[in-house]
């Protein structure tokens, strides 16, 4: 899948119509995205308590991110975007296809969750003015054209004392053989083409990323799968999916 996109912009084109002619698929946990669906917990989780320690929030409350107000970059079918809305979070699910967000606006109208999902970019957030509490790139900076752009546009949008958690893919020997010939090849969870290894992005290259726009790393966990149990689950091993917490100094 060769990469396209206009000269200014984070957007790969080939990337947008890739997950595009999923978009009817978004929702169904037994179809092209059941991996992703098993993957939500655990991130949502992370999500969660991340939040909850930095802006000083009761994990056990059903309301835990009331009054935060969050953005979901690249939000697909709004997977993610739907139970942080349940949390209480006031939530902006943004994707550049306008079709995924067809398909997550008569999701949440189905479920009666009212998310302000746009068909927008990073850039064009960022350059309204946009600010939030919380910015969450979940699996998306692995599929932008310019890593560079993308992060310091949406860094721009997090307010002081606020935070941006990215969760991506490792460029590793590791991460080729699991993500990319595992999961797409052999064991099928992903459509082929999914993921480009050479689009990965190292922890290095994220945290310098992320610090180069103002934000310092308070926190990198890996995430594995475990397959006896059938889920994904915290680790200390980065090699392959890992999620980074960057916060923004309130001066």
């Amino acid at each position: 899948m060769a990469s396209r996109t206009r000269p200014g912009s984070s957007v790969d084109e080939a990337e947008v119509a890739h997950f595009s002619a999923r978009a009817a698929e978004w929702w169904d946990p037994r179809g092209k995205m059941a991996m992703l669906h098993k993957f939500n917990p655990v991130r949502l989780a992370f999500i969660k308590q991340a939040a909850c320690r930095h802006f000083g929030r009761d994990e056990r409350r059903l309301d835990a991110l009331a009054d935060l107000r969050l953005l979901d970059i690249g939000c697909g079918g709004g997977i993610l975007s739907e139970p942080l809305m349940r949390l209480g979070a006031r939530v902006v699910g943004a994707d550049p296809s306008q079709t995924n967000i067809e398909a997550a606006k008569l999701h949440a109208t189905a479920a009666g969750i009212a998310v302000d999902y746009r068909a927008t970019t990073a850039e064009a957030l960022a350059d309204e003015g946009e600010r939030f509490d919380l910015v969450l790139a979940m699996e998306v900076v692995e599929h932008v054209a310019d890593l560079a752009l993308f992060i310091g546009r949406c860094a721009e949008m997090v307010r002081p004392g606020g935070l941006m958690i990215t969760a991506t893919l490792n460029r590793t020997l590791k991460s080729f053989a699991l993500a990319i010939l595992g999961a797409e090849y052999v064991l099928r969870w992903l459509p082929q083409g999914t993921h480009r290894w050479d689009k990965f992005v190292t922890p290095n290259e994220l945290e310098a990323a992320l610090e180069a726009h103002g934000l310092r790393v308070i926190d990198e966990t890996g995430i594995i799968y475990n397959l006896l149990a059938d889920r994904w689950e915290v680790s200390s091993d980065t090699a392959v999916n890992y999620i980074t917490v960057a916060e923004r100094g309130l001066s």
